[in-house]
Order: C-alpha cells, then structure tokens, then sequence
C-alpha cells in the first residue's frame, strides 16, 4: 500500500524537464492537506509516513534547509527551489554511483561505493539495499527509482546517503579509545571534517560534565574499595559528599573535559598518517588496516596526552584542600615524584587500546550486518534509536573487555596519593588484586561506570545534533 501511494505522489515528478514546475505543483497540493499555499514540518512528516518515506529528523532538515523566510514553512516557490536544487545534487550523485556509465546502479555498483567508505557488505546484503529502491523488479536502480527514493530525504550526496553506517565517536561514554572517525575526502578539503570533530568534542564535554559523579564514583570505588572495605553507590557518594560537599562530585571534571581537544586532534592527525603508511597509494583502506591504523593512532594520542590522564585521577581523589588546583597539582607531583610519575600506569593503559578499539569495532560489524540481513529490502537508513543502540552495545562490550586493564591503570596512577612506599609493577598489582578480592576484585566501580553509558550516550547525541545545526552541517 505504501509504495503504491508513493507512486501515486511522485510519479507525476519524475521527469526531470521543462515541465517540472507542473509537477511540483501536483505533489505540493498533496502534501498541503490544510490548503494554506503553506506545507510545514508537520504536513511534511504526515506525507512521508502515508508514503512509506519517513526517517527520523527528515522533514524537519528539508524545511530548515528550503525556508528562505524563515517562517517555518515552505510556500510553493520555496518548496520548487528546494527540489530542483536538490535534484542536481542527487543526478551528481546518481552519476558518482553510476561506475559504468550504463544508466543503472547495480548491487556490484553499492558494494564498491559502500567499501570506499570503509563498509563492506556482501552481495546479498547490497541485493537488499538494491530491492529498497528497484520499484520495477529489475534488480537495477535507473535515475528516476533512484530520484524518487531520495527526492524528499535531506540527504543528496554520496557520502550521506551510503554512511549511514558510520560509526561515530561523537558518542561519548567516557574512554576515548575508539577507532576514529573516517572523513572522505571531499569533507577533507572542505571545512566539514573540523566542524564534525568539534561538535563532537563539545558533545563529549557536556556528555562527561553531565555523568562526572557517576565518574568519580567509578574511580573512587576503584581505588578504595575491596573485600574487607566494601563501598555501596550510595555509601561512596555519601562519603565524598560528607568529605567536600556536593560540588566535590565534579573534581577531575575540569581536566577531563580540557583533554578532549588535544586528544581529538592528534588521534584524527596521527590516524591520518598510519591510514597513509598502512595502504597504498590511491587504495582504501580496509577493516584491518583501519582497525591497526586506529590503534596505533589511539596509542599515540594516549602516549601525548597521558600526564592530562594522571592528573584527572589524582585531581579526582584528591582531599578537600590537597590541591589548589590543577597547575598546583602537577607542580607538586614534579616536585615530589619527578617527571616519571606523569606515566605511572601508562602500560596497561596502552595493551586496553587493543582489547577496546578491537572488540568495539567488531561487535559493532556484526550488529551492522545482522541489521542489514533482516532490514535492508525495507531502507538502507536503520534509524537514530538502531545506531545509538549499536553504538552504545559495541562501546559498552569494549569497555568491559579492557576494564580491568583500565583499573589497574587507576590504581598506579593513583598509588603516591595513597602514600604507598611499594610502588608494586603492573603484575604483581595483578596478583594482589585477584588473591585478595578475586576475579571479580578487577571489576571494582564496573557498576557506575555502566549507569552513565546511556545518559553519557544521551546528552552526546542530543548536543552533537544541535552543534551541527549551529555549525552548519546538519544539512
């Protein structure tokens, strides 16, 4: 029912011709079911339910995007204009998409766009994306399929309409040992690529402000707790509350917030560099090769920015009147521990990159091609709610994989604050742990740390479309 209506709709827009405008005029009459001369977002969104088309967010960007009066609204000159300009960018793209120059997009044509972006799909898979938009059962896509599947979905170019995939790192759940983002190289040479790294870090910023005491308790139970001294999520909070007030929830905040530019930019920079090493020229790079690449590129911002990370655990357990602030914190770790002390528990901190970044990027291929073997004849888009759900599952199995790796990082960061004379090796902090408390010793704050993944995913998400709005790329 729902394609026949669709048909319906759009078929007199099909042609692409002098006559267009007439045909405009058919499918503005539909949508305006008010008969105001006037189609809003919510018109909109009733048209491309009835037609089988609607994506989460879609009428919304079309109606941002072609209201050039700004009155929330589209009136029939501004609705013409939207299509036709957006019309040309998909005919551009449908070319793009077109290797053979024959007319149609074919399921081997899909499989190459999507591998160029780091995606790859099995032919039965891309024979579904295919059968999303074949509308005469031919198995290939000619324009007008193509145009009438894509004429009143924001996105126009390649990269937009295939990456739906993309695994963003936008979502901000605290450990920023995922692979990073993949930018084209169109984005590259146009100002899209820093405006998408700082949405992000903003995101992640107000993400980790948003989930700090969730943080610290994380930490706190790490360093503290044990068999013999068990602390409860109430019990911890309750003593850092009694120790220094409510606004003592947020120490290390600070520090944890600022090391996320340096970090963004030096992992996007040095995963730049390996891409360029790993892979020969004019080539893409593939899964394992973009997996090592984020490694060592997760390696490098760490190794950078890792004095940052000894100062957050130390500014996060710290005693009311300790330190007085950051610069005074590292000025008193110098003087008392020297420059070494900056890279207690860097070791374990860099072998986690490897069980994180991995079984992230994994788990979240196979949720991506079990989504797209049951889902992709109906629309290659999965929706906000899948890739956040995605995302957060595959961030989540990665930080539980390299948790007790990031504990004992903890623990020898935080050792001189605890006023330990034996400064025991990773190993045998290993041992003591596990003879002590037991396997399940190693997991100590695994409980906090899971409550602020889906606030911390939450507030990313909502803070990154909303800078991407105020920057200019939520096209």
């Amino acid at each position: 029912m729902y394609q026949a209506l669709r048909t319906s709709l759009l078929s007199s827009a099909r042609c692409w011709d002098a006559d267009s405008e007439r045909s405009y005029q058919v499918l503005f009459d539909k949508l305006d079911t008010n008969k105001d001369g006037r189609v809003d977002v919510a018109e909109l969104r009733a048209g491309l339910k009835a037609m089988g088309m609607f994506r989460h967010g879609a009428a919304q960007k079309i109606v941002s995007s072609g209201d050039r009066n700004k009155d929330g609204c589209l009136d029939f000159n501004e609705f013409t204009k939207y299509l036709k300009e957006h019309e040309m960018k998909l005919m551009l793209t449908f070319k793009s998409l077109d290797r053979n120059n024959d007319g149609h997009i074919d399921a081997t044509e899909i499989q190459q766009a999507l591998a160029e972006l780091g995606i790859d799909i099995s032919r039965k898979h891309a024979m579904k994306i295919l059968q999303s938009m074949d509308i005469d059962g031919t198995m290939m896509v000619d324009w007008n399929e193509f145009r009438e599947h894509f004429l009143l979905y924001p996105a126009f170019n390649l990269e937009e309409i295939i990456r739906y995939w993309k695994h963003s790192s936008f979502l901000d759940i605290g450990d920023s040992l995922s692979i990073p983002d993949e930018f084209t190289e169109e984005e590259k040479r146009s100002d899209e690529w820093w405006k998408q790294l700082v949405a992000g870090a903003v995101a992640g910023a107000v993400s980790r402000t948003g989930t700090a005491p969730l943080d610290r308790l994380k930490v706190f139970m790490q360093v503290h707790s044990s068999k013999k001294n068990k602390i409860s999520l109430i019990g911890g909070l309750r003593q850092m509350i009694v120790e220094g007030g409510l606004t003592s929830l947020w120490r290390g905040n600070g520090i944890n917030v600022l090391k996320i530019a340096p970090e963004t930019a030096i992992k996007f920079m040095a995963y730049e560099q390996y891409k360029k090493l790993l892979t020969s020229e004019g080539k893409k790079i593939e899964t394992h090769k973009r997996f090592m690449a984020g490694s060592l590129a997760g390696a490098t911002a760490q190794t950078a920015i890792y004095p940052m990370e000894v100062l957050k655990t130390r500014l996060t357990l710290r005693k009311t009147g300790q330190y007085a602030g950051m610069f005074d914190c590292a000025k008193k770790i110098l003087r008392k521990e020297g420059v070494i002390a900056f890279y207690k528990g860097y070791i374990p901190n860099l072998i986690g990159i490897i069980p994180y970044a991995g079984i992230d990027l994994a788990v979240y291929e196979t949720l991506k091609s079990t989504w797209l073997s049951h889902h992709a004849k109906d629309s290659a888009n999965p929706g906000v709610l899948v890739l956040l759900g995605c995302g957060t599952i595959s961030s989540t199995c990665g930080q539980l994989a390299s948790y007790p790796l990031a504990l004992i990082r903890t623990r020898m960061q935080a050792q001189a604050s605890l006023d330990v004379s034996d400064q025991p090796s990773m190993s045998s902090l290993l041992r003591t742990i596990v003879a002590k408390d037991g396997f399940f010793g190693l997991y100590r704050g695994i409980l906090p740390n899971f409550m602020k993944v889906i606030p911390a995913v939450s507030i990313s998400y909502v803070v990154y479309e909303y800078m991407k709005t105020g920057l200019g790329i939520s096209k």
